[in-house]
């Protein structure tokens, strides 16, 4: 069935509709079943790709783009957390045409992070996980999933509601899951060797002091890479989990930001 694109919606309205999405948690990027934007004909990939290569950043970029594309958005809002902020912050680098804003959660950019882990020991040894995570033995896979998932539930430092750990867990422990999530980590070079360039685009970025694994000397160069109008907040006493630990106080600061960028 073909749908039509409604076009010309109140922006009080379209907010409206983003606030329900990051209420109930719908809004976070997830790899799905999406025809590739790139040089080759377009075909479908499984949700886990198998080769570590298809989680390289230019990879990833490209099904945020196709997935914008299959929506009909020529221009949209960027909302990312984690992982998807490294993505993130290479597609505004990358493409700044295609966004109106962008919104990172915890994630600085990337070569704020590299120069940080590169001169300050405490960010170093922070990101020693990742070295693990990068080894493609297997380690790393059952290390994590032992004693009943005991790591990868601990990962959390309980600051993530109950259920959400244990549906996270639930679908880690699928046959392949866990190593398709630790590809992302792998399909770099280095440990963050992420392109992302220099940021012309409206950028909010949200960082949580308690986060222990990206560091407060990273956070707070990220705005060195960036030449748009540009926020950095910090929430005093959040950790890494921004999205499910402070909703209440995440939801409406990018609210207001795409509010002032619509």
């Amino acid at each position: 069935m073909r749908t039509r694109r409604r076009r010309g919606r109140p922006a009080a309205a379209r907010l409206a509709r983003v606030r329900r999405l990051l209420e109930r948690g719908a809004a976070r990027p997830r790899r799905g079943r999406l025809p590739r934007r790139r040089r080759r004909p377009a075909r479908l990939l499984p949700a886990r790709p198998p080769r570590i290569a298809d989680y390289a950043v230019p990879e990833l970029v490209a099904d945020a783009l196709a997935f914008a594309d299959s929506q009909g958005a020529g221009r949209f809002h960027l909302v990312s957390h984690d992982w998807g902020g490294m993505v993130a912050w290479a597609l505004a680098g990358t493409h700044p045409e295609r966004l109106k804003s962008l919104t990172v959660l915890a994630t600085p950019h990337p070569d704020a992070l590299n120069r940080a882990a590169a001169e300050d020991s405490d960010q170093h040894h922070r990101l020693d996980y990742v070295r693990f995570f990068r080894r493609d033995d297997g380690a790393a896979e059952a290390a994590l999933l032992a004693d009943g998932a005991a790591r990868l539930r601990a990962a959390y430092g309980g600051k993530v509601p109950e259920a959400l750990v244990e549906g996270n867990v639930r679908r880690l422990s699928e046959p392949g899951a866990l190593t398709a999530t630790l590809n992302w980590y792998r399909a770099p070079e280095s440990v963050i060797s992420v392109p992302a360039g220099r940021i012309t685009v409206p950028t909010l970025f949200l960082w949580g002091s308690e986060d222990v694994a990206l560091g407060r000397v990273a956070a707070e160069s990220t705005g060195e890479w960036v030449d748009g109008p540009y926020r950095f907040e910090v929430l005093d006493g959040a950790s890494h989990w921004l999205p499910e630990e402070v909703p209440a106080e995440v939801t409406p600061k990018i609210l207001d930001h795409l509010g002032r960028h619509a």
